[in-house]
């Protein structure tokens, strides 16, 4: 039988956005019911009142392994310099290894400038996992463009030469798995460049864009004033703006990495609240090397 990865994605919107200590069990009912076996998650705060994204792992069922990556904010838009905000990896399995990076920003926006943007990075079962936030506003662009390709350099040098290919030459290792709130529509010239569509300034790279490649046939919104108040409250345009991005998948034992199936999650409401002001998606991905067991299944024994 073929063997699945499960990945899900969620900007959980715990520090702005109203109403957290409710929406945050909105959250856990979601992934209770994807039962997924790696979560990426942004705008995850870290304060003396603890890890938001920690909270979710031990409200979770399972016994979840979780690593987090932030930075604090200028102290125009939060004067506690002890709190961090960033992303957060849910693994199964234990987490063996993390790397954190704050991505830079290459005009004077002050906004961007103010804000921790990063990427992190979580080694668990073998598995490559990233988690990424890039720079929010519409007119953003060009510090976004310069994130995806520090992104893209980020997983390079972590990922050595796992993915080199030798002609003639099947690759054994699991592609990299990407996930994050990128604030970037499909035909920006940032996801063109992440799904290998166009160049920046000579660069090149390639990554299956998950909806792209297996998603339901709709619009994908993530963020969608229609059907989500919070949404709705920010006066946003529906978009797609949330990926999964898995590597290049050619050529590698077992149809590894193969994206088989991409759906929209956390976009209804199972206990009377929204869980964010985005909507998430869950993915499955071919996985040949799949471990037996799990952290959660060692933890019950």
């Amino acid at each position: 039988m073929e063997q699945h990865l499960r990945v899900v994605q969620l900007n959980i919107g715990s520090l702005f956005e109203p109403d957290w200590e409710q929406r945050r069990h909105e959250i856990v009912s979601w992934l209770d019911h994807l039962s997924p076996d790696v979560v990426c998650l942004q705008e995850v705060t870290q304060s003396a009142a603890g890890n938001t994204a920690e909270w979710i792992a031990a409200a979770a069922n399972g016994a979840w392994q979780f690593a987090f990556g932030g930075g604090a904010f200028d102290q125009a838009i939060w004067p506690d310099n002890q709190l961090t905000f960033g992303s957060a990896v849910l693994s199964k399995w234990p987490i063996e290894a993390q790397n954190y990076r704050r991505l830079g920003i290459v005009d004077d926006n002050p906004i961007d400038l103010a804000v921790p943007w990063e990427v992190m990075h979580a080694r668990t079962a073998g598995l490559d996992v990233f988690a990424t936030h890039l720079a929010a506003a519409p007119m953003s662009a060009a510090n976004r463009l310069a994130q995806v390709v520090e992104i893209d350099t980020f997983v390079k040098k972590i990922r050595g030469t796992v993915d080199d290919f030798t002609f003639g030459k099947r690759r054994d290792a699991m592609p990299a798995i990407l996930c994050g709130d990128f604030n970037a529509e499909p035909d920006s010239d940032e996801i063109r460049f992440m799904s290998g569509l166009t160049d920046i300034e000579g660069r090149r790279t390639y990554w299956q864009e998950a909806w792209r490649v297996a998603g339901e046939h709709s619009q994908g919104y993530t963020q969608d004033w229609r059907t989500n108040a919070i949404a709705g409250g920010l006066n946003i345009p529906r978009k797609r703006i949330d990926y999964v991005f898995v590597g290049d998948p050619f050529r590698r034992d077992g149809n590894a990495g193969r994206v088989v199936d991409a759906k929209l999650a956390f976009h209804t409401q199972r206990t009377g609240v929204v869980a964010s002001d985005h909507n998430g998606l869950v993915v499955d991905i071919v996985w040949p090397d799949r471990p037996v067991s799990d952290a959660r299944s060692t933890a019950a024994s």
